[in-house]
């Protein structure tokens, strides 16, 4: 009867971890996803990572359904429906916004597009606030409180100084070459890593 009741409560145990996979996940779970999304687009793994913290805290699931907020963002990047849809037609990504890959690819490739377009903090703030509301509030308009929140949590760890112009380069292609460390990808974007001819063919502004 003992050896009963363990195995009983033994696969208790199994079936709660089996329907609670989001449990012991965090940002670090996905490093080796953040750093090839940081080497593609030329992105700052430490950038992608806040990014993700702040949206998700690195989770899948919440409540054992996937993750979603209120507004309707998707996966571990949050992104909004719409620009999954966007993100995934540009760069081949699969029909899941949910596989953390590739929402992470996608989520990286909207922060660098915000980056070229607003430089750095702006990104953030585009990224949360969207970008048409974050260049009304360039005209003039204030920021929501969510968003001046969301830019202390995210740029504020970071460091934040005088902000940065947008790159002239607008995206990287990656072709091959040696690997890059996930040390190497924690810096601001810059002249001398924008375009090493080794890794990355240049997509100029249009």
């Amino acid at each position: 009867m003992g050896a009963l009741i363990r195995l009983a409560c033994l696969g208790l145990a199994v079936t709660t971890i089996i329907s609670s996979p989001g449990a012991a996940q965090s940002v670090a779970t996905w490093r080796a996803f953040v750093t090839e999304a940081s080497v593609r687009f030329g992105v700052p793994a430490v950038w992608i990572e806040r990014v993700m913290q702040a949206e998700s805290g690195g989770r899948t699931t919440w409540q054992g359904r996937p993750i979603r907020s209120r507004a309707g963002a998707i996966g571990v990047m949050q992104l909004m429906p719409a620009t999954w849809t966007k993100m995934r037609a540009r760069h081949g990504l699969g029909y899941d916004p949910d596989d953390p890959h590739d929402n992470i690819i996608a989520g990286t490739a909207y922060l660098r597009l915000m980056y070229d377009r607003f430089g750095y903090p702006g990104l953030f703030a585009a990224y949360n606030a969207g970008p048409g509301r974050y260049a009304d509030h360039l005209g003039g308009r204030a920021l929501p409180a969510e968003t001046r929140a969301y830019l202390v949590t995210v740029a504020g760890k970071i460091g934040l100084g005088d902000p940065a112009p947008p790159p002239r380069d607008r995206l990287f292609v990656m072709l091959g070459g040696p690997a890059i460390e996930a040390s190497q990808a924690t810096a601001a974007p810059s002249a001398s890593t924008r375009s090493p001819s080794s890794l990355f063919a240049v997509m100029p502004r249009q």
